[in-house]
C-alpha cells in the first residue's frame, strides 16, 4: 500500500514537472473562448501564417484587442521558429508608413505594439527580449488600461523568466490578476485558461 501511494506521488510530481516544462507562451490558450468570432475561422485555416485578411483585422482599430490577441494565439508557435513578425512589420512599413522600428516604437498605438510583441514572441519563444520591449511600450501607451494587453505583456515577461526564476515567472501574471484598476476586456474563460497553467508555478514562491 505504501508503495502504491509513493507511485501516485511520483506520477503527480512527474505530471506537474512536464506541464511546467512547456512554457507560458506555448501553454496558455487565448483562442478557444473566441471560437465563435468569424475571424477565428480564418486564423484556424491559415496554417499558422499571417495573411492579408488577418493582418487587416489586426490593424483595424475598431476591432477588439482581445479578439486580435486570440487570433495571434490561434496562429500558434513552432519549435523551429516562424516569420509572422517579419510579415506583419513589412505590412506596417508599407501601409502605415513607419520609417523604422524606432519610429514604430514612438508612433505605434498600444494595440499595434502588443500585436507585434505577441507575434514576435510566438515566432521565437526561446528569445523574447525584443518582444518584451514592445510589450512594455504597449502597456505604457494603453490609456484604457485593458486587462488583455497587460496579461499578454505579462505572459511575455513570464516567458523571459522561464529559465531563471519560476517564482518571478508566476508573479508576472499574478500582479495583473491582482490589479483591480484594469479594464476587464478579456473573457473569464480565457483568464481561467491562463491561470490554470500559470498557477502551476505558485509553489515555487514558497
Amino acid at each position: 500500500m505504501k508503495n502504491k501511494f509513493l507511485l501516485i506521488a511520483l506520477l503527480f510530481l512527474c505530471f506537474n514537472f512536464v506541464s511546467k516544462a512547456d512554457s507560458p507562451l506555448t501553454s496558455t490558450d487565448l483562442a478557444t473562448a473566441y471560437a465563435g468570432e468569424s475571424i477565428m475561422k480564418t486564423a484556424e485555416n491559415a496554417d499558422g501564417k499571417l495573411n492579408n485578411e488577418l493582418i487587416k483585422y489586426l490593424c483595424n482599430h475598431s476591432n477588439p484587442i482581445a479578439v486580435k490577441l486570440a487570433v495571434i494565439n490561434k496562429l500558434g508557435w513552432d519549435i523551429n521558429g516562424k516569420n509572422n513578425a517579419e510579415i506583419f512589420w513589412s505590412y506596417l512599413q508599407k501601409n502605415k508608413k513607419y520609417k523604422s522600428l524606432s519610429d514604430f516604437e514612438k508612433k505605434g498605438s498600444a494595440d499595434l505594439l502588443i500585436c507585434y510583441a505577441y507575434i514576435k514572441a510566438l515566432d521565437n519563444y526561446f528569445e523574447v527580449d525584443d518582444a518584451l520591449k514592445f510589450a512594455k511600450l504597449a502597456t505604457n501607451k494603453d490609456k484604457k488600461k485593458r486587462y488583455s494587453i497587460h496579461i499578454v505583456a505579462a505572459l511575455i515577461e513570464a516567458q523571459n523568466f522561464f529559465k531563471s526564476s519560476w517564482c518571478d515567472l508566476w508573479k508576472s501574471t499574478d500582479k495583473v490578476r491582482q490589479n483591480n484598476s484594469l479594464l476587464k476586456d478579456l473573457k473569464e474563460e480565457t483568464i481561467t485558461n491562463i491561470f490554470e497553467y500559470m498557477d502551476l508555478y505558485k509553489d515555487d514562491c514558497k
